[in-house]
């Protein structure tokens, strides 16, 4: 007993941090199975919710959702769309800094604190706000060096880690093959049209993300190069532009043993389903995915509220659909179109769903798995 108190106590602080982050995470594994209203729980921690604000104290909006709806995770924007305001999340370093670390405060099961922070001109943290200046995805692709690309995704990285941020919606691995896509080519969002470039580049980000402690997401399965639409507009149909090879990034990462998130794009493809777009095509998520391409991880929708999905399917109808087509967090980044009830609507919406038999406890068992199994591989407090 003596020994394993004298181990103890000089154990490095931060491996007995990330073990006594495990416990809490394997006692709230346990707490839920007896706990009448676990569903509550599990529910919350699918839903990732873009706010209005930079502080998160008591009473504002955000803790309320964190509170009494349990979300496991929020997303961090720059620029508040609806109101075309500069006032949203991030004024400064030592702002954000703050910010992260209220939320986390708010919440009994760490959080997914997110953003979207590809380089070059996908970029929340903008150098007119202090933050450094970053290379676009087409710019390190065209160079192909692996030393350029560690030392970008490394400054990256350690950044979001100084900040709080535990998640980065990239890397985009979307093939430049329409080099005039409103949305990716024409944005530089894109490594290259050659998916061997594309593979490889993501790679070392993914590589210098986990480095700092920072959850990747690849985007957006099953490609959304070749559009020549955007869905956060309109309807986006890529049947006829799509290639296999789009998914060659994805068979590479994934065959090599990335299981960080995948985010689906809203595009509809009849190749793949001649029904639904991605997000809500049990084809291409279950089917494909997973099945075809053996991706065990989390799936992540792009935003619910962009208007590919919002205007065809009613809310209900899109959370349905998602959820059974395999999508394990559901996005509503607030910042397309502005609902401060969007969590309470979702959560009230998926729970429904469950009680009247639409979809099975047995299905958002399987999502919250994955999503605990994440949070526990990888976020722990920074010593």
């Amino acid at each position: 007993m003596d020994a394993a108190i004298t181990t103890l106590r000089y154990m490095n602080k931060s491996l007995l941090a990330a073990l006594l982050l495990l416990l809490s995470f394997t006692s709230a594994l346990a707490d839920t199975s007896r706990q009448p209203d676990s569903l509550s729980i599990k529910i919350g921690q699918m839903l990732m919710i873009g706010f209005r604000g930079m502080e998160a104290k008591a009473g504002s909006p955000v803790a309320a959702d964190i509170r009494e709806r349990g979300i496991g995770a929020v997303v961090l924007f720059d620029y508040d769309v609806p109101s075309r305001s500069p006032v949203r999340n991030i004024e400064s370093a030592e702002q954000l800094r703050r910010l992260s670390s209220e939320l986390q405060q708010r919440s009994s099961i760490p959080l997914l604190v997110a953003i979207d922070q590809e380089g070059g001109r996908v970029c929340r943290l903008k150098p007119s706000r202090g933050f450094p200046p970053t290379l676009s995805a087409a710019r390190l692709g065209k160079l192909d060096n692996a030393d350029n690309t560690r030392q970008a995704a490394g400054s990256t990285a350690a950044l979001l880690a100084s900040l709080g941020v535990n998640m980065n919606l990239a890397p985009v691995v979307d093939l430049n093959v329409n080099q005039n896509n409103p949305v990716i080519g024409k944005l530089d969002r894109s490594f290259s049209a050659d998916p061997a470039v594309v593979a490889r580049q993501a790679r070392i980000f993914v590589d210098a993300f986990h480095r700092h402690g920072v959850i990747a997401a690849l985007k957006h399965f099953p490609g959304h190069g070749s559009s020549t639409t955007d869905t956060h507009k309109d309807f986006t149909d890529v049947t006829a532009t799509w290639s296999k090879k789009e998914l060659e990034p994805y068979r590479k990462l994934i065959g090599e043993g990335y299981n960080d998130p995948v985010m689906t794009a809203h595009v509809f493809n009849a190749r793949l389903d001649s029904r639904y777009p991605a997000t809500l095509s049990k084809a291409t998520i279950d089917g494909f995915l997973r099945q075809k391409l053996g991706f065990r991880g989390v799936v992540v929708s792009d935003d619910m509220q962009m208007k590919a999905i919002a205007d065809r399917y009613g809310l209900e109808e899109a959370i349905r659909l998602s959820i059974d087509a395999g999508v394990d967090i559901l996005i509503f980044g607030n910042n397309v179109s502005y609902d401060p009830d969007i969590a309470s609507k979702a959560t009230s919406i998926i729970r429904r769903l469950v009680e009247k038999g639409a979809i099975s406890p047995k299905r958002i068992d399987e999502s919250y798995r994955r999503i605990m199994a994440l949070k526990t591989r990888t976020i722990a407090p920074r010593p």
